[in-house]
């Protein structure tokens, strides 16, 4: 015989339980300030004894308004994405708010798959890293939805939208003057996905300091790659076979960074001494690694609260103004370089 469904613990059953109004266990699941800690821990424990779930959706539906916000990035892997999510989250978290995380691993399709996701899901609000190269659909799309939206980190040429990210050119200007001003004139640059717009301003960051300096871009020096430890090992093996080696390298990112200088110390040489490195993003690790890696700072963790402040702001002011939010990077010297 089929056991019957178990029917939803409601709120009222939590209040009777717990001996308050159903209103007082109504602002604690909203996690409202006003009540005293004595009475939310009472009430939270009738919750857990009963099993009770808050239907936030339906929740949100009495309300005409969502405390869910959607957040989309391209690798959690990679720490750069896992510092700015602790950002926004850090940041939602202040204002109630509940952040439903999707991963797209670079690919459009999934993009839009979880795009479609979130709006099911009646989120309030969206961050979204694009997908490098995302296509014209997707912009207007995302123009057309009767949501805030905020992108971060990477830009949408074909869209109007608020932004927040670093200026990844003057980063990388600064990064390869540093290189020139030890001496260095064959650099490389090696890493990242030439569709995305973060790969494109970091190369005319490179190109300008070349350029300034009176060096010729050398196109043989510069390999993309996929942004990942193995995707800097390949772009590393490349440069390798190369009859006139580079004497220093600048990379799309950390990750690449040490990819790179994995295989450096594979082939037998010594980073920092028979070739500089220079990374970009400053991760945690880059401090810790072998030997400490000279990177450019690109403050994932403030990008992240940057672009929850801007969301929320979007998603309680209906005369919101469109922002471009740029932060400024910071090179930080190690001994990688």
């Amino acid at each position: 015989m089929k056991q019957s469904k178990k029917r939803r613990v409601t709120l009222q059953q939590v209040a009777e339980h717990a001996g308050v109004s159903t209103s007082t266990a109504s602002l604690i699941v909203r996690n409202n300030p006003r009540i005293s800690e004595a009475t939310r821990q009472k009430v939270l424990q009738s919750m857990r004894e009963l099993g009770y779930v808050y239907d936030r959706v339906a929740a949100n539906l009495r309300s005409q308004s969502s405390t869910t916000v959607g957040l989309i990035i391209t690798d959690i892997s990679n720490t750069f994405f896992s510092e700015f999510l602790i950002g926004v989250h850090d940041a939602l978290e202040e204002v109630g708010y509940t952040v439903l995380l999707g991963t797209t691993f670079d690919s459009i399709d999934k993009q839009d798959h979880l795009i479609s996701t979130m709006l099911e899901h009646r989120v309030g609000g969206l961050i979204l890293c694009p997908v490098s190269g995302t296509a014209q659909e997707t912009a207007l799309r995302l123009e057309q939805l009767d949501i805030p939206v905020v992108l971060a980190v990477r830009e949408i040429p074909e869209i109007k939208c608020d932004y927040v990210g670093a200026d990844y050119r003057e980063g990388a200007l600064s990064a390869v003057n540093h290189l020139i001003q030890k001496g260095h004139k064959r650099i490389a640059f090696l890493g990242g996905i030439r569709e995305s717009s973060t790969w494109v301003k970091r190369m005319e960051g490179y190109q300008t300091a070349l350029l300034e300096a009176g060096i010729e871009v050398d196109d043989s020096l510069v390999i993309d790659s996929a942004p990942t430890r193995e995707g800097g090992l390949e772009a590393l093996s490349k440069i390798l076979r190369l009859s006139k080696r580079p004497t220093a390298i600048f990379c799309f990112s950390d990750l690449i960074a040490f990819g790179v200088m994995q295989g450096v110390r594979q082939a037998g040489l010594i980073p920092g001494e028979d070739v500089d490195i220079v990374g970009f993003d400053n991760v945690p690790e880059a401090e810790i690694s072998h030997p400490p890696l000279t990177t450019v700072s690109s403050f994932p963790r403030r990008s992240g609260t940057e672009a929850a402040n801007l969301l929320h702001h979007k998603m309680s002011n209906t005369n919101h103004k469109q922002q471009r939010i740029i932060l400024k990077p910071e090179l930080i010297i190690r001994e990688s370089s």
